[in-house]
């Protein structure tokens, strides 16, 4: 049974820093493609931070700010965010998927999800 659990979300100031969480469980972690998207009250889900080894893709809004890693002997997946800004206040989720397109931030392209962290960041 495939698991995906986020944590790490929280309430900060503007120019703070969070670092988000997903443990992964029940599939071989090295051999997916893994990404965070965030969804905001009233939009779309957006990809912010995806990759596979050593090849990631950022979203626009986040490049310099936000960087993804991950540990695989502890099957978990990092988002690192700095600088945040009101505009990043979302619930973050992260998937995974073994689609050959990786790195992609199409949210169609993924298989299983997290339920999600919420992030509020507050001016």
């Amino acid at each position: 049974q495939v698991q995906l659990v986020e944590s790490g979300g929280d309430s900060v100031q503007a120019g703070g820093s969070l670092r988000l969480s997903c443990a992964v469980s029940g599939v071989i972690f090295r051999d997916y493609c893994m990404g965070w998207f965030r969804q905001a009250p009233g939009k779309e889900r957006e990809g912010v931070a995806v990759g596979r080894v050593a090849t990631t893709m950022y979203a626009e809004s986040v490049k310099g700010r936000f960087t993804i890693s991950k540990d695989n002997a502890k099957n978990t997946l990092y988002l690192q965010m700095n600088s945040l800004e009101p505009e990043d206040t979302a619930m973050y989720y992260c998937g995974i998927t073994h689609t050959a397109n990786c790195p992609t931030l199409l949210r169609s392209q993924y298989d299983y999800w997290g339920q999600g962290t919420q992030v509020t960041v507050s001016s």
